[in-house]
């Protein structure tokens, strides 16, 4: 079991920047690949970025590549999210999530069983 809770959102302007941090307790972080993934109102999930649980290989989504970065410490058991470029599209709930039994592939929701409660980040125009 795994409890996350993330924190960092707020607002800014557009082309600023954003660093979430994601603190997990618990057991098994440091083998446990973790996600991010954002959703606004109304709006379906989307996956934004993974890790492995080395701190190695990471995967983005297409629409945050080139200004996102994902990567965690270990010792700390924390994951971050550094958001640069920001743009007024990024606007949503960001969660993340921790690796579940059925890996089913980073890009997926159902890949991870540990969720937090999100943190809002607003990007004005």
């Amino acid at each position: 079991q795994v409890q996350l809770v993330e924190s960092g959102g707020g607002l800014v302007q557009a082309g600023g920047s954003l660093r979430l941090s994601c603190a997990a307790s618990g057991r098994t972080f440091s083998n446990k690949r973790m996600g991010w993934f954002r959703q606004a109102p109304g709006k379906e999930r989307e996956f934004v970025a993974a890790i492995s649980w080395t701190g190695g290989p990471t995967n983005y989504g297409d629409s945050v590549k080139g200004r996102f970065t994902i990567s965690r410490d270990n010792a700390k058991n924390t994951a971050y999210l550094q958001m640069n470029s920001l743009k007024p599209e990024d606007t949503d709930v960001y969660y993340c999530a921790a690796e579940g039994r059925y890996w089913m592939g980073s890009e997926i929701g159902d890949s991870y069983d540990y969720w937090g409660q999100g943190t809002q980040v607003t990007v004005s125009s």
